[in-house]
């Protein structure tokens, strides 16, 4: 056996004895702290080693424990926008610079919340404008998809600037924006979102327990899918070389290669792993301080919308009990207007399916639904409005969270009641009356006791709207917006477009 000179031999000795202290990663240069709750700061050290964490006059000393965890808890702090030091001291000393304390919201979903600044409408103009705006942060949290809950990850806060706010979540940078500008205090966003995933990847296993049923059928759902990932991988890689052979050839022959590469098959380590990406993506930010939580998420589930609605109040029930910060707020985005033909064309009607499922999760406390019916786009999933989105989001929180004086909703459904021809529909959020900027006023139909849907005239009549239809003389129902991309042109004066809705239960 090879003998280490002592020196070495002392060095790794040392090493083993003396671990370095270290925050968790959120804790980083640039970070803001939440106001007015109590700060858990917390990371690793060696175990029983001595950690003392430092901040605007506060000391606060722990040990970390067998395992080598540590975690200390600040007294809530009122906000500020003077940069100070956050100095953390074991064996060494980290000390951590600007750091802000103001309100910090988690952002979270799949490509529509992922979607970044410098790929929306306005590029141009708000990535150099955000130069203006240092109070805000951003850090964007690295993808992670695991089988248990994890305890570190990657990102780092971040400052708006041309250099830098181009990367940001569009829709949490404008949310962030707006916050900002009304309350005057810093905002950070923890970014943590993934493109094409199910509200299933996101909950918290112990949620699960609150769905006893729908979680066995997921659980149930995802082990067939880990039963036939050998066979369907040794597909996907015979389509794989084929599909590279063919693009070396058409390279080597100079001829145009357009054919898409194929996708790898649902399996281990997928991004549709149950809780894979709240074990990944989520446990690891617990229990940082928080004001709340916005999140857009929905179509990846579009096509099985009687689930969603469980599913969706589990996640929100489930995160509220991993920060232990009480009902935070939560705020989303229903989805917005899509559909170019096939299985999601126009006509269809499983987004509006989930579209309901979404408003039903209202029921929870402190939520709130930010409508996009009219921000869509009916040819890309990924519309580029993404300022109007953050905006609603924004509204949400001034109304709600801060008690700002801010509309909050588009016209609400009430009530229908028969008229001799039709329908009378009545609202409520109707700010400063109803209004349709367009010639006709679409998106309302009607259905006779066949069940079958037909579009509908629909009149404006204080804060109600006469629908009725010589095809319908006798009905039974009446839906608005009650498709995958309507025409929908119902707002109230103040711009918001109305919430979708049925008054049957079919």
């Amino acid at each position: 056996m090879r003998c280490l000179p002592i020196g070495f031999a002392l060095l790794g000795c040392c090493a083993a004895l003396h671990a370095d202290v270290s925050p968790a990663p959120l804790f980083t240069d640039a970070a803001v702290l939440q106001r007015d709750k109590p700060l858990p700061i917390w990371g690793t050290a060696d175990a029983g080693e001595k950690v003392t964490v430092s901040f605007v006059g506060q000391s606060v000393s722990t040990r970390a424990d067998n395992s080598g965890q540590w975690r200390v808890v600040l007294a809530p702090l009122p906000a500020s926008a003077t940069p100070a030091s956050l100095v953390i001291a074991g064996n060494n000393t980290i000390t951590l610079a600007n750091i802000l304390v103001g309100d910090v919201w988690l952002a979270s979903g799949q490509s529509n919340m992922e979607q970044i600044v410098k790929n929306t409408f306005d590029a141009a103009i708000d990535i150099p404008a955000s130069a203006n705006f240092p109070l805000i942060r951003h850090i964007k949290i690295a993808r992670q998809i695991a089988d248990t809950p994890q305890t570190t990850t990657t990102g780092r806060w971040q400052i708006p600037g041309p250099a830098t706010t181009g990367g940001f979540s569009a829709v949490a940078y404008y949310f962030a924006l707006d916050v900002h500008q009304v309350v005057n205090v810093p905002v950070g966003i923890i970014h943590s979102s993934l493109g094409g995933s199910p509200v299933e990847a996101w909950i918290d296993p112990a949620a699960y327990k609150t769905i006893p049923d729908l979680s066995e059928k997921v659980r149930a759902r995802w082990s067939r899918v880990l039963a036939s990932y050998p066979a369907a991988k040794a597909r996907h890689d015979a389509a794989l070389a084929a599909w590279t052979e063919e693009q070396s050839a058409a390279k080597a022959a100079g001829r145009p290669f357009t054919r898409r590469k194929p996708d790898a098959p649902l399996g281990p380590g997928h991004h549709y792993t149950p809780s894979g990406l709240n074990h990944g993506m989520i446990a690891p930010l617990a229990p940082y301080a928080l004001r709340g939580a916005i999140w857009y998420q929905g179509e990846a589930n579009g096509d099985n919308p009687a689930d969603y609605h469980p599913l969706f109040a589990a996640l929100i029930t489930g995160w509220r009990a991993q920060f232990a910060q009480g009902d935070f707020p939560f705020y989303w985005v229903q989805l917005a207007n899509y559909g170019i033909g096939g299985a999601v064309s126009s006509d269809a009607t499983h987004w509006a399916f989930l579209r309901e499922a979404q408003t039903r999760t209202l029921s929870l406390p402190a939520t709130g639904q930010a409508v996009s019916i009219d921000l869509g786009n009916t040819r890309d999933v990924h519309p580029g409005n993404k300022k109007d989105v953050g905006r609603r989001l924004a509204r949400l929180a001034l109304a709600r969270t801060y008690d700002q004086p801010v509309i909050d909703s588009g016209p609400v459904f009430a009530r229908a009641e028969r008229t001799a021809d039709g329908f009378r529909v009545t609202f409520t959020e109707t700010h400063r009356g109803l209004i349709a900027p367009h010639p006709t006023l679409d998106g309302f139909e009607l259905a006779g006791a066949d069940k079958h849907f037909k579009p509908a005239h629909a009149k404006i009549e204080g804060v109600s709207v006469l629908v009725s239809s010589p095809d319908i003389p006798e009905p039974v129902a009446v839906r608005y917006a009650w498709r995958n991309a309507p025409r929908a042109g119902l707002f109230n004066g103040e711009g918001l477009p109305a919430v979708p809705f049925r008054t049957d239960t079919w």
